[in-house]
């Protein structure tokens, strides 16, 4: 098995990709979307959180795909959502604008496709960048996988998803008023 490194060593890989970074998420939540400031926001109340230029990820996706490379993910959701499938469905809009084409699907239509549950990242089709969680949803690092098996398997994933996802705005018409978050 390969080594758990911190997420913080492989950011790299979201500027030196030279076409593709695509990205399955399974899970219902994210601690770390706890920690940042429109979850408070989102909490509140509020439903949609726009392009940002100045945010990071933002800019960043912005970048690359003015370059040419794309970005890709396909969310799993359950039906009801979670809350934290909720914050991801809204904060999500403003990847979007960013450039990301993010689509997704309903968890029991993952299931008869042999979706895994595990997250990752796969770029160019030649590295996986596979996420390990505590059963909090803590991120506790991630792990580099190069072997042809790993890869294989990670665009056979992607291949599927990406078949049966659908994109975010057509997702979130199909749910209206299911994405307030708690009051």
């Amino acid at each position: 098995m390969a080594e758990l490194v911190p997420f913080e060593e492989i950011t790299c890989f979201f500027e030196d990709f030279a076409h593709t970074a695509w990205r399955l998420e399974t899970r219902r939540g994210y601690a770390s979307d706890q920690l940042g400031p429109k979850w408070a926001r989102f909490r509140a109340g509020e439903t949609a959180f726009g392009y940002q230029p100045e945010q990071p990820w933002h800019a960043n996706v912005r970048k690359q795909t003015g370059l040419g490379k794309r970005f890709e993910r396909v969310r799993l959701v359950d039906d009801p959502p979670t809350e934290g499938q909720r914050f991801l469905l809204a904060s999500g809009l403003g990847n979007v604008e960013a450039g990301e084409d993010i689509r997704n699907l309903y968890r029991a239509d993952a299931v008869p496709i042999g979706l895994p549950d595990d997250d990752f990242w796969l770029f160019d089709s030649r590295t996986v960048v596979e996420f390990v969680f505590d059963g909090n949803g803590q991120d506790l690092g991630v792990r580099i996988l190069e072997d042809a098996e790993s890869v294989v398997r990670a665009c056979r994933v992607r291949d599927a998803a990406w078949h049966h996802a659908v994109a975010t705005q057509s997702f979130q018409a199909r749910m209206p008023g299911t994405l307030r978050g708690r009051r």
